[in-house]
């Protein structure tokens, strides 16, 4: 891919990442065919949204100055 072709969302190249934790501990996560897992995903699941009265999702909600919503979304299979 360079800069003068359109990217549609796949990767052409599968790799990984790292992370390094709070208390300095290194997680190697690997990507093995992430666009068919991505589309597995996409064609198998659905976003739900749970009771709202529970935990107050869905509530607006002020700190200081500033207002927030507190949103709530659970994936799960078809």
């Amino acid at each position: 891919m360079t800069c003068t072709t359109p990217w549609y969302g796949n990767f052409n190249a599968n790799g990984g990442y790292i992370i390094v934790k709070e208390d300095g501990d290194i997680v190697c996560y690997h990507f093995f065919d992430r666009n068919d897992l991505e589309n597995y995903l996409f064609h198998n699941t659905k976003l739900e949204t749970p009771s709202t009265s529970r935990y107050l999702f869905g509530n607006i909600y002020q700190e200081g100055k500033l207002y927030f919503m507190k949103l709530n979304l659970q994936v799960r299979f078809k």
